[in-house]
């Protein structure tokens, strides 16, 4: 993009060549057994990415929502579900710590997520509470110096290898009477991986429920004050949504790029695919469909950096970008026939990825409700 910066541009070089090195070989392995690529994680730490926006003080590299994105769109091209367990643990958790959390917390915590000795993970979803994440029902007690924490989280990405989790809980009756907590899984008894979750995408990306009974977590661990969750949910949002639409963007790039590369190989009645007009139309059409999303977003995450982004704005990313990635998915596997359905190519794994871009961050109709509202009532005033 002509309006990265020189650092931003680095970077998108820098993360290219990794993953060609590091993510794509393994890409389909870890897709068909359902594994986690940990040596390209551990060595994420080494690239100085995981605590991307956090202060350099605790070893991040202090950057935005643009850098983050083009770390999720470069990574995405080749293992989008690897780049899901980068984001929950540099977006959902490093980033909530870095943005919440007092000094003496994130001196604790972040030196070692940053460096990859630890991974992380949020706790928000709950197996009855989804889009409607507000009415969660995992309760922390106050006890003396300590709160017991009881009840269960869902879909949690990283949950068999975090180190820490970045719990929302519930401490009132009010649907706003949450509150946040740090929980070190390997000191907390009480806490568990109670079950793994089989998906039909993001395989390589590890989803477990959390089960939390009479977990005990020290009052030094809360972040802020009872009753501040809400404010941090919405604090982080906007870069939350912008960051995995950079994962739609990646999965949409690589679909154009590979029907490109089989238009220019593959012949059929004497000459190569590229030359009949109906492949011409779709290629097009999902170049220029690719590169508007491209410029929507890095657009959006420039306004983000300089503070200016609205959540209506971030919603609309992230309603537009996943649906346009899977169009782009399902076209491209169209484009390559037989070969586009097998797992020879890698379009049906992108497909499949992508769909959870619907679904996670808040699912299309939660982004139509939340824009419609804001339009609405912005119209009123």
């Amino acid at each position: 993009m002509w309006y990265f910066s020189e650092e931003e541009k680095q970077l998108q070089d820098v993360c290219r060549d990794f993953a060609q090195k590091e993510i794509a070989p393994y890409a389909e392995h870890h897709d068909t057994h359902e594994t986690f690529n940990m040596d390209a994680f551990k060595k994420m730490g080494e690239l100085g990415i995981l605590g991307i926006t956090a202060d350099p003080e605790f070893g991040g590299a202090g950057l935005g929502a643009t850098a983050s994105t083009i770390v999720m769109e470069e990574f995405g091209k080749v293992c989008p579900a690897l780049t899901l367990s980068y984001l929950a643990h540099s977006m959902l958790c490093v980033n909530n710590i870095a943005a919440n959390c007092s000094h003496e917390q994130q001196a604790q915590y972040l030196p070692k997520l940053i460096s990859g000795e630890h991974i992380g993970a949020m706790g928000m979803s709950e197996p009855g509470y989804g889009s409607d994440a507000v009415g969660m029902q995992c309760k922390a007690t106050a006890d003396g110096d300590d709160y017991i924490i009881n009840g269960n989280k869902m879909w949690i990405t990283n949950a068999q290898y975090a180190d820490v989790v970045y719990l929302y809980t519930r401490t009132g009756e009010g649907r706003k009477d949450l509150t946040t907590f740090l929980v070190d899984t390997k000191k907390t008894d009480g806490y568990s991986v109670s079950k793994s979750i089989h998906k039909m995408g993001m395989r390589g990306s590890p989803t477990g429920e959390l089960a939390f009974e009479n977990a005990k977590v020290p009052s030094v661990n809360r972040v802020g004050n009872e009753g501040d969750s809400v404010f941090h949910m919405m604090k982080n949002l906007e870069i939350e949504r912008l960051t995995i639409a950079g994962i739609s963007l990646g999965i949409a790039q690589a679909c154009v790029d590979q029907c490109i590369k089989y238009a220019n190989e593959r012949e059929q009645f004497g000459k190569t695919l590229g030359n009949f007009q109906l492949i011409q139309k779709m290629i097009a059409e999902m170049a220029t469909e690719t590169e508007m999303m491209r410029t929507f977003l890095y657009d959006s995450c420039k306004l983000w950096d300089e503070g200016k982004v609205s959540n209506t704005r971030a919603s609309m990313v992230k309603l537009q970008l996943p649906k346009m990635a899977t169009k782009i998915a399902l076209d491209a596997i169209q484009l390559h026939g037989g070969y586009g359905y097998s797992r020879e190519f890698p379009l049906e794994r992108l497909m499949r990825d992508n769909k959870l871009n619907e679904i996670g961050a808040g699912t299309n109709e939660v982004m139509i409700m939340i824009i419609a509202k804001n339009l609405l009532k912005a119209a009123q005033l």
